[in-house]
């Protein structure tokens, strides 16, 4: 017969640790991946705070001189082809792409969890009718139809943002929508109806809380799709017009002429929106492989 070690067991799982560092650490040991990605997050957040301390030079500021100038010590990155820093362009598009990204998260967010949440408790035509109407939007790709809303709407940073949250909020209501038809049944909503509780109270204050869970990594998923897509409309011009340094509109500008002859204008900003989206993908897996119980090994 094996026994059982459950001192062993229990520091395994990281029951003895306390503290805020300790907790994070043992995470980062048993998720080094998340970790990674976490890192690389943090460091384009930080990046997109404080990129006016970050950047040496204006974004915006041109030097005919300089154009094409490859990487030294005056431009680390080179300069394009109007002479501006691409080092600087690179910090402050950190801060437009993560703008938009998270804009258009959080709005496709609150969006998408308040459908689902009325379609999952409501039920009846009204259910059917919304998830109808989700049905056609999901039947386009995130890109098409981003592509279309931005068409329709304009290049500007706010339609951008809107641009990109509608297309999100399918799969979000979808998301919300089937926890909350498993939870409306569940004893405690029983219960907070015996003791006489409104079903608006209901929903908000028990219904609600129970899907943040799978929300959260969705929305890391979300946030790196939202920041490729952003890239992807600015390379198409739909995206984040001039003056904004967007990184998608430096590889729309520089590909087509300037790719043999200084490649670095498409390596850095590249370089930059992968970094982005797999250092998100990696915590979205983590956060998933955390929250859910089911996913941990």
């Amino acid at each position: 017969m094996t026994t059982i070690d459950h001192d062993a067991e229990l520091a395994r799982a990281g029951a003895n640790i306390t503290g805020l560092g300790g907790q994070l650490g043992f995470l980062a040991r048993r998720y080094p991946l998340g970790a990674v990605g976490a890192i690389i997050v943090l460091v384009f957040v930080l990046t997109a705070v404080f990129a006016n301390l970050i950047a040496p030079m204006d974004p915006t500021t041109t030097d005919a001189k300089a154009s094409l100038a490859p990487p030294g010590s005056v431009f680390w990155l080179g300069a394009d082809f109007m002479g501006r820093d691409m080092f600087s362009r690179i910090v402050y598009g950190a801060r437009i792409s993560l703008a938009v990204g998270a804009g258009a998260t959080l709005l496709g967010g609150v969006l998408g969890v308040s459908i689902g949440l009325m379609s999952g408790y409501l039920g009846g035509s009204f259910d059917l009718l919304t998830q109808r109407l989700l049905d056609i939007m999901q039947s386009l790709p995130l890109l098409v139809m981003a592509l279309v809303m931005a068409a329709a709407l304009g290049p500007s940073l706010e339609n951008t943002i809107v641009a990109i949250a509608i297309p999100l909020v399918p799969t979000v209501a979808r998301v919300v929508r089937s926890n909350t038809l498993s939870l409306r049944e569940q004893p405690f909503v029983e219960a907070a109806r015996a003791v006489g509780m409104g079903e608006v109270r209901i929903a908000v204050r028990h219904v609600l809380p129970n899907t943040l869970a799978p929300l959260i990594v969705l929305a890391t998923a979300q946030l790196g799709s939202a920041i490729l897509v952003e890239a992807s409309l600015s390379f198409l011009g739909l995206g984040i017009p001039e003056p904004y340094p967007s990184w998608g509109r430096m590889l729309s500008e520089s590909a087509a002429e300037y790719v043999r002859t200084a490649p670095w204008l498409v390596i850095f900003p590249g370089v930059a929106i992968s970094l982005t989206v797999f250092g998100t993908n990696l915590l979205g897996d983590a956060l998933r492989d955390i929250l859910d119980p089911r996913q941990r090994s």
